[in-house]
């Protein structure tokens, strides 16, 4: 009986996918339960295993191929038989008679153990034509995409020949990524865009032109917040075993702002503007493949030691490639942190249907006038982009200075929450 591989559902706001890569060849045997290929959606990537064991005889789409939920991606013969057992081993008085009486031969180069390797450093391995197990040291470590292309800049170093280089030979067929030189001494790279990077690029572009999108901006004395986290951290660690940081700060003071400023908290569905009574805050967290939301559900709801457990979770399954589809849809309001890489600045870009967008930056000690005093402040600058067709400049720039009120007073903050 003929079994077919079908792209399964990843979650109702994913139809389509990209196949990313065939982990199994036609002809191979495989068991019921084995990852046969690998998927990229906009969102995340999903291996897809054997439902029952067979042969897999037939691979309907190949890498690169983009395919709806339902379509076939293969066939596996469940009928074929698993390859026979090898014989057993030789005893060794039996092993050292035959060596004895064997021709030497060269002895093998040994090979390390499978090693485990995230989806996309597998992607990179493949298109570089790089072995895995070459660059593992054994211990089973996760290798990483750093990784490979590491060991791939390691080994395209230049030596010092000691001939002439020989003439060059035809090029093979080209891999859907390599390295490749339009002219010489100008080398170039090209690669096939992820179908994350493809979404991420045309939903960015849509907002950009379907939305009257504008910024404004202001900013914060991080003082009482940061004398705060000092004296509080030390307890809040034995506590809840983890550290008290600025997002959680942050969100709370989002959700006070956008229950003061409903419309920054709703969206546009045709004619009609849904105002949203929860507060599902999404935080901008940058992987590997591009950048992800995952979304805080109910965050009026949750302290501030659950949001940094949260938003510290986040991070590491965006890094591990293993973010759910549920904990990336949907979303009332973004935060994004461009500050952790040294921003100053920024014109933070909508996240559709949203129609709010708050942009956190570096915080850097600047001279400040107070009471007619020059001081200096530790300030940040924050930026809201909004949605001009629901939300009024006015309350644009009102929502950012309640913002600036409830973290300059903490105390008032907590209040809120």
């Amino acid at each position: 009986m003929t079994i077919k591989i079908i792209v399964p559902e990843a979650g109702e706001s994913v139809v389509e996918a990209t196949v990313g890569r065939w982990l199994k060849n036609e002809g191979d045997y495989v068991s019921a339960g084995d990852a046969l290929v690998e998927l990229e959606t906009d969102k995340v990537n999903l291996e897809v295993a054997a439902e029952k064991s067979g042969v897999l005889v037939k691979i309907e789409q190949p890498q690169g191929q983009d395919v709806q939920v339902g379509d076939v991606l293969g066939l596996i013969d469940e009928a074929a038989k698993a390859p026979a057992a090898k014989a057993p081993a030789a005893s060794a008085p039996e092993k050292a008679a035959a060596e004895a009486k064997a021709p030497a031969e060269p002895e093998p180069v040994a090979s390390s153990s499978p090693e485990r390797a995230t989806p996309v450093a597998k992607r990179v391995a493949e298109e570089q034509g790089v072995d895995l197990a070459q660059i593992g040291d054994g211990s089973g470590q996760r290798i990483t995409r750093e990784d490979v292309e590491s060991y791939v800049q390691k080994q395209a170093a230049p030596a010092t020949p000691a001939q002439p280089p020989a003439p060059s030979q035809p090029a093979p067929a080209e891999p859907p990524a390599e390295r490749v030189s339009a002219e010489p001494g100008r080398p170039e790279t090209v690669e096939r865009m992820t179908r994350r990077r493809q979404t991420i690029a045309q939903r960015l572009v849509e907002a950009q032109q379907t939305a009257a999108m504008l910024t404004t901006f202001n900013e914060i004395d991080m003082s009482a917040v940061i004398a705060l986290r000092q004296r509080r951290q030390e307890s809040f660690v034995q506590r809840h075993n983890i550290k008290l940081g600025f997002m959680s700060f942050f969100v709370k003071a989002s959700i006070g702002a956008l229950k003061a400023f409903p419309a920054i908290n709703a969206e546009i569905r045709e004619r009609e503007i849904v105002y949203k009574h929860y507060y599902d805050i999404g935080i901008a967290v940058g992987a590997p493949e591009g950048l992800v939301v995952p979304v805080l559900r109910d965050a009026d709801r949750l302290s501030f030691a659950r949001i940094e457990g949260k938003i510290k979770e986040f991070g590491q399954k965006a890094g591990a490639n293993s973010l759910s589809i549920e904990e990336l849809r949907g979303g009332t309001f973004t935060i994004t942190n461009g500050g952790i890489f040294g921003s100053l600045l920024s014109t933070p870009i909508l996240n559709p249907p949203q129609v709010g967008i708050l942009g956190l930056h570096k915080i850097e000690d600047r001279p400040v006038a107070l009471k007619g005093e020059v001081v200096i402040r530790p300030m940040m600058y924050v930026a809201l982009s909004y949605d001009h067709r629901i939300v009024d400049g006015r309350e644009a720039v009102q929502f950012l200075v309640r913002i600036k009120a409830l973290m300059e007073d903490p105390e008032e903050l907590l209040l809120e929450g």
